[in-house]
């Protein structure tokens, strides 16, 4: 069966996996090797590769772009986006 999860979903999924395997913070984040990462319990590919991005993304102050879902955030465009 095919992983119907959203982009969103996921990123939340390998976030838990990684809370519960003890890094709960931005430089705990920064910190995992590649070692590490293979050491969270029931990882696979897809989160790692979910884990890089997000290392990229905290180390960039563009985390919270990343999670919605614009992967085009690095582009910097300049423009603020506002709730209306």
């Amino acid at each position: 069966m095919a992983n119907k999860n959203s982009p969103l979903q996921q990123k939340v999924k390998v976030l838990t996996k990684l809370y519960e395997s003890g890094c709960t913070t931005e430089k705990g984040l920064q910190a995992l090797s590649m070692e590490s990462i293979l050491q969270v319990p029931g990882i696979t590919i897809a989160d790692m590769n979910i884990i890089l991005e997000l290392q990229k993304q905290t180390k960039a102050n563009k985390l919270f772009s990343y999670l919605g879902g614009d992967e085009n955030e690095q582009s910097g465009n300049g423009q603020a986006h506002h709730l209306e």
